[in-house]
């Protein structure tokens, strides 16, 4: 005998439901406008460190291969990457931000950058459900780098020095082939940020600097930057939901944007000036960040873009 239905009011999870049915529905126009669109999408900072944020980003990103969007993850490794060289009593010294790599410094760089975080990461992705596949940047030429070089003004004698960080690369040229290859299927795409020099050299190339390069070859959609700030803010520290590249400048020039915020905002104006049709920066420790930027009409951080 068929048991009668239970008609008992249930309003908070009605609306719930309701809620869910609504974001679903709004997010539809969306879903057509990007499907078939190649997102790159930078996974770093305290998101990567956080074990149920990780979840989520990975559960995120199966969605969005699931409704037609091709997303490419580039993802970074720095705290992990001076913990094992501190587990191995390997000094390391940082100038301007950036990590004096020797040689014995980059095989460790390599083993935790394409080896454990990269693997975690597609593991996490294939237990959402997906279908991951880690690469670093020497896989099929992906990323062909040179030896960067930076220099540094002394302040006493105002004397221009060149600085070596050893085996710190930056992009020289962006194979997409295998990235283009794997967007015919249903693989989403690892990438750690390890190039390859013209000899064969392994060169740790910052995570932002690799996304943004990787974007701009494959005239991405969007790239996004997950960092550990809102986004860009003014000078009243209120979060700047929109802005032009003109704008993204200003913000450098007058000093609105300081410190770590600066080299994010230029790599997003270069991948931009690469193909990109816009670049987001946004909070990567906020649940479902990407799917807030991608799927509703406010967003969730700092889109640039061109006018």
């Amino acid at each position: 005998m068929t048991q009668p239905k239970n008609t008992s009011p249930v309003p908070t999870s009605r609306d719930e439901w309701l809620a869910k049915a609504r974001t679903l529905s709004e997010a539809l126009p969306y879903m057509r406008k990007y499907a078939g669109r190649t997102f790159v999408i930078k996974y770093g900072g305290h998101a990567m460190e956080n074990e149920e944020l990780g979840h989520m980003f990975a559960k995120d990103i199966v969605l969005l291969k699931q409704v037609g969007i091709n997303p490419v993850v580039v993802h970074g490794g720095g705290p992990q990457i001076g913990a094992m060289l501190k587990r191995l009593a390997i000094k390391s010294e940082f100038i301007d931000g950036l990590r004096v790599t020797d040689k014995e410094t980059v095989e460790i760089v390599e083993m935790v950058l394409a080896g454990s975080i990269n693997k975690q990461i597609v593991s996490m992705i294939n237990a959402a459900g997906g279908k991951a596949i880690g690469l670093s940047g020497k896989d099929a030429n992906l990323i062909q780098a040179r030896k960067l070089r930076r220099t540094q003004r002394d302040e006493d004698s105002n004397i221009e020095k060149i600085l070596d960080l050893g085996f710190v690369g930056e992009p020289q040229h962006i194979n997409p082939d295998i990235l283009e290859t794997l967007e015919q299927s249903d693989i989403i795409p690892v990438v750690a940020p390890i190039g390859v020099g013209k000899n064969g050299e392994t060169y740790n190339v910052n995570a932002d600097t690799a996304a943004g390069a990787i974007a701009g070859t494959m005239n991405a959609c969007r790239f996004f930057l997950l960092t550990d700030v809102a986004g860009v803010l003014d000078k009243d520290k209120t979060l700047i939901p929109d802005m032009t590249v003109e704008q993204a400048r200003g913000l450098i020039a007058d000093g609105t944007a300081s410190g770590g915020m600066i080299p994010k905002i230029e790599t997003c104006v270069a991948a931009i000036e690469q193909g990109v049709e816009a670049a987001v920066i946004l909070d990567g420790r906020v649940p479902h960040a990407l799917l807030l930027e991608i799927f509703t009409e406010g967003g969730a951080g700092t889109l640039i873009r061109h006018e």
